[in-house]
């Protein structure tokens, strides 16, 4: 039997393997071959991660943790690093989501980008983000997690930057790299005062006694490293970089914005629970924070026309659930809800793909319409997706969100309404989406609706996996008011055993029934006030110089991008002409080009002495000895 360890160094090994062939004859491969490759890696990849979750299953609960030490990195006489993997129950469902919804996406982009000049190129990047996403929550240490953190930020510069001949892509790309900079930094200094603090960055070590730490020290480690999730999280005030993101192809908006690499932030916090448990204040930022982005975001879906805009700031506003639930401590409540999201989301944007597909290339939701019998396999899959990320039961959402309202109203019924008030949004925005783009009369030019066909079957597929997964997924933690099961809770117990100071509230089981009935109605509620709105009365959206009020301002996005624009770009690009202009062109530049100027000008007097001619060099010569007889006797003179 091969050793479990062997296995556990294969699972990110491969989509390495894979991105290193296919991007070392990126030039030579084919498309069948580099998309086979791509896929197969991955495909094993998933493989594994099943045997390696299945074989924690077999073990006691209280034994499920697997370290594994492949080479000593850097040894120093104060500082090591080990290239190691830990595996528990938490990394081994973040495993299970990025190698299945991953090989899913990779399968998808075999039609979506059939015919791209840069087919082979595309598959290499996403094998390289797979291999960086999977060293990031395999990682037994902060260095090895922050190198998969800034790998996975690389790819994600590149994925966006795909179509790099538009210069609004690669604006975005850099965008996206410069934002996550900052949060990245944060991060940075949070491992740099644990090592400081701890004598060590091992998980397992800092995990051990946090408490010896003063609280003070270890609230500002938890800040910085929130901080850092801010940034990979799309949370404000670090979000603006996720929606100009949507201009990669979509299947990266799948991959890497809405199932992957936005969740990273959510999965450090989670890792890192044991020192949030021990630091009030960097929990209650949390759940302010994350309170504040899903209600911000969603206001901001209500009124955009973009397909993948939409989608951007419902991802954007899902994450905010999720701190929301680290935030009161539910930290299982915050990965179930990350895992059902990977589920629908992926199957939204990957539908939005479809649709987009075939619409040749159109995005804009008032040009849609009367789509449900074109694209009947999109129609009924985004359905599925709709009604899971509006909490429908039994959908997936529904579990998981109504989780985080449970934990919240018993922490604070504001708390509570605002993430309800949130909730609704999202069914507004989703069904008001839905409803643009497959009912009513279709509004697209009449040559792009003949032709229009629905997903290929390398499409289809993945996207009828994903509504079957959006549909079961949540019975993974049905709560115990239902059917008594909190299976996920229970395997993940371990992991935040820790974490089990934390005061957190249950209710009675009469009261979950009855906030359960009533977000459900509230849901019903919203789904008919957008079908009269969107398909009784057949409304269209105005176009943007129709607009007024609170609308202009929404549509806007509240001006945050143009207010960053005036206090932040702006000041540093000023900065950087007037550096350009006083200390580089006029100091630097000016002191370096004076000593050419003076070299120059002395070798233009000192090489006129050299003329070429016979007859100047002999009078040079007479005037030579002359000078040196006169200053000879000169010299002689004075001597006497």
């Amino acid at each position: 039997m091969v050793n479990i360890n062997v296995l556990i160094t294969l699972i990110p090994l491969l989509p390495l393997l894979g991105f290193l062939i296919i991007a070392l004859n990126v030039h030579k491969i084919s498309h069948k071959k580099s998309s086979y490759l791509a896929c197969g890696t991955i495909l094993f990849s998933f493989i594994l991660s099943i045997t390696v979750f299945t074989h924690l299953l077999s073990l006691p609960a209280d034994q499920r943790v697997l370290s594994i030490t492949l080479v000593s990195w850097i040894q120093t006489s104060g500082f090591s690093a080990d290239i190691a993997f830990l595996i528990d129950p938490l990394s081994s469902i973040m495993l299970l989501i990025i190698t299945g919804v991953g090989f899913l996406i990779h399968v998808y982009s075999i039609g979506y980008m059939h015919d791209d000049a840069g087919y082979s190129r595309f598959f290499s990047y996403l094998n390289l983000f797979v291999f960086f996403m999977l060293l990031l929550v395999m990682g037994a240490n902060y260095l090895l997690m922050f190198v998969g953190w800034e790998g996975v930020g690389l790819c994600s510069y590149l994925l966006i930057g795909f179509w790099f001949k538009n210069h609004d892509y690669n604006k975005a790309a850099n965008k996206a790299f410069i934002m996550n900079r900052i949060g990245d930094l944060g991060l940075l200094l949070g491992v740099i005062l644990i090592f400081i603090n701890f004598g060590s960055i091992d998980y397992q070590t800092v995990f051990t006694n946090p408490s010896e730490v003063e609280v003070t020290t270890l609230t500002w480690i938890t800040v910085l490293l929130f901080i850092g999730a801010m940034g990979k999280s799309a949370q404000i005030p670090l979000y603006t970089w996720l929606p100009d993101a949507m201009a990669g192809p979509t299947p990266v908006s799948a991959l890497i914005h809405a199932a992957t690499m936005v969740t990273a932030g959510v999965y450090m916090v989670a890792r890192n629970n044991v020192l949030y448990a021990l630091s009030p204040f960097t929990l209650q930022l949390i759940l302010i924070t994350g309170l504040a982005t899903a209600l911000f975001a969603a206001t901001i879906a209500l009124v955009q026309n973009d397909i993948k805009k939409v989608l951007a700031y419902s991802t954007v506003s899902q994450l905010g659930l999720m701190f929301v639930a680290l935030g009161l401590g539910a930290f299982s409540s915050g990965i179930f809800h990350m895992a059902t999201h990977a589920f629908f989301k992926a199957l939204l944007f990957l539908g939005a793909g479809s649709v987009i597909h075939a619409l040749r290339g159109e995005q804009d939701i008032r040009k849609m319409g009367g789509l449900k019998k074109l694209l009947p396999v999109t129609y009924i899959t985004f359905f599925v997706a709709v009604l899971a990320i509006s909490g429908i039961p039994p959908f997936a959402g529904f579990f998981s969100k109504d989780e985080i309202l449970a934990h919240a109203f018993a922490y604070n019924p504001f708390v509570w309404g605002v993430a309800l008030i949130a909730s609704l949004l999202t069914v507004f925005y989703m069904f008001r989406l839905f409803y643009l783009t497959f009912y009513g009369t279709a509004r697209d030019e009449k040559q792009t609706m003949d032709h229009i066909h629905d997903a290929p079957k390398s499409m289809a597929i993945p996207l009828i996996v994903l509504a079957v997964l959006s549909i079961t997924g949540g019975f993974m933690n049905t709560p115990e008011v239902l059917l008594g099961s909190s299976w996920l809770q229970k395997f993940l117990s371990p992991v935040f055993a820790s974490a089990s100071g934390i005061e957190i509230h249950h209710l009675s089981h009469t009261t979950e029934y009855v906030l359960m009935a009533l977000v459900v109605a509230l849901t019903l509620v919203v789904i008919g006030i957008v079908y009269v709105q969107y398909v009784k009365k057949g409304h269209v959206p105005a176009g943007e110089g129709r607009l007024t009020g609170i609308q202009k301002v929404l549509y806007h996005k509240y001006y945050i991008d143009e207010f960053y624009d005036i206090i932040i770009v702006k000041p540093l690009f000023w900065i950087s002409k007037t550096g350009d202009t006083i200390v580089e062109a006029l100091a630097i530049d000016g002191i370096v080009n004076s000593m050419g100027r003076l070299v120059t000008g002395s070798s233009n007097v000192l090489r006129k002495l050299q003329t070429g001619s016979i007859g100047f060099y002999i009078f040079i010569m007479v005037i030579g000895i002359i000078m040196i007889l006169t200053l000879t006797t000169l010299t002689g003179v004075a001597g006497q």
